[in-house]
């Protein structure tokens, strides 16, 4: 089957809830045009995982969708965008959760400004991170769980973990550069 856009697009999303291959041309023909979107919009990085999830939401909903209402192609993009949306409102939360936090006095006070230059950096470093890589981060670094502790903790695959985890430190290594060189979250995980 090769979708266009036309009208197959609506054919193949009416019989994917029986024809699961169905919904996997739609993925193909439109998953390209899906990424590009959210790449120009969020970045590569958050465009891998909102392209996943459009998807994902796409896949769940298939038998909601209402030819009537518009096409295959806007309905995806429609997903997207409302995914765009829910990721720029939880960034926000996270910045005034870090700015609050920042605000407050730390337990540990710094022994000079130095040591509270860089951990209000780490902080916010954290605070930009997606909150299921932040919380994998945290309960590794902070808590000392293992992968398999986290894993379970979470519902999620050990593969997952790992995955995010190590994206993760990709990102806080980006944005804190150098001085992130060492494991962040306090040393290498088996």
């Amino acid at each position: 089957m090769v979708l266009t856009g036309d009208g197959s697009d609506e054919e193949a999303i009416t019989e994917s809830p029986d024809d699961r291959a169905a919904f996997t041309e739609l993925f193909e023909q439109h998953f390209d045009d899906i990424y590009r979107y959210l790449a120009f919009r969020v970045g590569e990085v958050m465009a891998e995982d909102l392209a996943a999830e459009t998807f994902a939401r796409a896949f769940a909903g298939r038998r909601r969708f209402e030819p009537d209402r518009g096409s295959v192609r806007a309905w995806l993009f429609g997903i997207a965008r409302n995914l765009i949306r829910d990721h720029r409102r939880d960034e926000r939360r996270e910045m005034e959760t870090v700015r609050r936090a920042s605000a407050e006095p730390l337990r540990h006070a710094p022994d000079n400004a130095a040591q509270l230059a860089e951990r209000l950096r780490l902080r916010a470093s954290l605070a930009s991170l997606k909150t299921e890589w932040r919380e994998i981060v945290l309960l590794l670094g902070i808590a000392g769980l293992s992968y398999e502790e986290t894993a379970d903790l979470l519902h999620i695959p050990l593969g997952t973990v790992r995955s995010r985890y190590s994206r993760a430190r990709t990102q806080l290594m980006a944005t804190l550069g150098d001085a992130a060189e060492t494991d962040v979250a306090g040393g290498t995980r088996s």
